[in-house]
């Protein structure tokens, strides 16, 4: 069976495809999932980089979808033939967050699905929507469920709202996808005027180019008559969070979902306060919520934006085109 690996030290370069061991029959309580599809996440990149710490010889990647080959003794969850996603968090079932660090997260704290077929607990899938492809379904696992709960769960998004999305990557397209869906506008930024064209395609009502408006905040609360937008999905982290505290509106929601700009920084605390706003961050969701954002996709019939696919001895140049920052959307291997 095949199966991808990250190298020591871990780099691109250093990402190998090796025989494994078939995982066998399920246990009782388990599944055997025959995997076809994952796609590429920042948390995923920095794994297979060597930016973030894991094991030797690692098998990477915590989104995986495919086909139910077997079950064991008591599952009556899922059967022979279903169609399934991977959960991020698979000891997270419900409720209030359980965990703050990726130690249960397939592909950073155990293996994860760049193999052709896995054995695990119920809990690690969830079934995927009906009609979507492996490719599609696996976009769903990190990307998705983020925007999510950023804008559902916690967020509270209702039609008439406002969102700002920053970039184009997967969680921002989800964003701007599931908001425009729920009767909301939203105002999406990026650095390439030719990748704005394409999210103005998607939905969005106005669109900044923060290279060349770099008070983007400001820019947001003149387009929105100087009220400023009711959710921010931000992830750039310190570097873009001083914006989009200006872009905000009084009492309004920022979901603080990623670092690429860095994993530490200055806030401006003053006007985080005085402006009321709820400064909210967030790693994906619970198992429950995956359930959730599931029905909700079957019933807005959403798709998810797929850049481009690579076959799994591909991973490498995966990542690379990742690195490259050319996407909009997502990025997947198929096998």
């Amino acid at each position: 069976m095949k199966a991808a690996k990250i190298g020591n030290p871990a780099a691109l370069d250093s990402l190998k495809i090796v025989d494994i061991d078939d995982p066998g029959a399920p246990a009782a309580g388990e599944i055997r999932v025959r995997l076809h599809a994952s796609s590429l996440n920042y948390h995923d990149y920095g794994i297979v980089s060597g930016a973030m710490p894991s094991a030797d010889g690692r098998i990477p990647m915590a989104d995986g979808a495919g086909v139910v080959e077997a079950v064991g003794a008591g599952v009556t969850e899922f059967a022979e033939g279903d169609r399934v996603v991977s959960t991020f968090f698979p000891l997270w079932l419900d409720g209030s967050p359980s965990i703050d660090d990726f130690s249960t997260t397939p592909g950073d704290g155990i293996d994860g699905y760049a193999r052709e077929c896995v054995v695990r607990p119920v809990s690690y899938f969830t079934r995927a929507p009906d009609g979507y492809t492996h490719a599609e379904a696996a976009t769903l696992t990190t990307a998705g469920l983020t925007a999510w709960r950023a804008l559902v769960v916690e967020g509270g998004i209702k039609a008439g709202d406002s969102v700002l999305v920053l970039g184009t990557g997967g969680v921002s397209i989800f964003a701007l996808q599931l908001a425009k869906a729920m009767g909301a506008s939203v105002i999406a930024t990026s650095s390439s005027d030719d990748k704005l064209e394409k999210v103005r395609a998607l939905g969005a009502d106005h669109c900044i180019n923060y290279t060349s408006t770099p008070e983007w905040g400001a820019a947001v609360r003149d387009l929105t008559d100087g009220r400023g937008v009711d959710h921010v999905v931000e992830v750039g982290g310190p570097g873009t969070l001083p914006q989009s505290i200006d872009a905000v509106r009084i009492g309004g929601h920022i979901a603080l979902i990623g670092v690429l700009t860095g994993a530490s920084g200055e806030v401006p605390t003053a006007s985080l306060m005085a402006r009321h706003v709820r400064l909210q961050g967030l790693i994906v969701g619970s198992r429950s919520m995956q359930q959730d954002f599931v029905r909700a996709l079957g019933a807005t019939g959403i798709k998810p934006v797929i850049d481009r696919s690579f076959a799994l001895d591909q991973i490498a140049d995966a990542f690379r085109h990742e690195e490259s920052g050319a996407h909009l959307g997502k990025i997947v291997l198929e096998w």
